[in-house]
């Protein structure tokens, strides 16, 4: 049984227009420089029991195919825009929640199954921003999303992420105003899975 690995997430997410232009974030703070583009093609489907559990306790469980990081991600909160993740890598044909995940949610879920409560796919085109010496300080995703949930139609939006990986609390800073100057606007969702399932972002991550 693979053991989860584990690290904790620092984001800022972003709306955006289907026109938005990412602006350049080169030179966002002394020695920044932009890398990429890289395109990624990610698939994930959503589990939760039928009433939504895990949501409410502001815990998302995906299982994700494509990108760097395909797996099992199990993500709980922290604070505001800071997660603790989890994470099992995919064995072949895999369909069932890891039994290194559900026992830990198991007191939320309690006796209640899992099941897949929402698909998404986007297409993921991301730069990274770098120092000086060629440390990776944050990565930016501009998404592109197409959500469903079964028995609604599908829902299709756009949205700029910025998640720390080696910098500080100012790179996010500085990235948002460079963002919210060329139109963006901070999320009024925590996650793509509470803007899908149409839940306010103080009950959903």
């Amino acid at each position: 049984m693979n053991r989860p690995t584990e690290h904790v997430e620092t984001e800022r997410k972003y709306e955006v227009g289907l026109g938005f232009v990412l602006p350049d974030l080169n030179g966002i703070a002394d020695g920044v420089t932009v890398t990429g583009p890289e395109v990624e093609n990610l698939a994930a489907n959503y589990y939760d029991t039928a009433d939504l559990r895990l949501a409410k306790a502001k815990i998302t469980l995906r299982r994700r195919t494509g990108g760097h990081d395909a797996g099992w991600h199990l993500k709980l909160p922290v604070s505001a825009g800071t997660r603790r993740e989890m994470q099992v890598p995919l064995e072949e044909g895999d369909t069932t929640v890891p039994a290194q995940l559900t026992s830990l949610v198991a007191e939320v879920i309690r006796e209640e199954p899992l099941q897949i409560v929402a698909v998404l796919e986007t297409r993921r085109t991301v730069h990274r921003l770098t120092s000086a010496d060629g440390e990776d300080l944050a990565e930016v995703a501009d998404d592109e999303v197409t959500g469903r949930v079964p028995g609604r139609e599908p829902a299709a939006w756009r949205e700029v992420e910025v998640e720390l990986v080696n910098g500080g609390p100012e790179v996010l800073a500085a990235a948002g105003s460079r963002l919210k100057a060329a139109g963006a606007w901070p999320s009024s969702s925590a996650s793509k899975l509470s803007r899908l399932l149409g839940t306010d972002s103080s009950d959903v991550r």
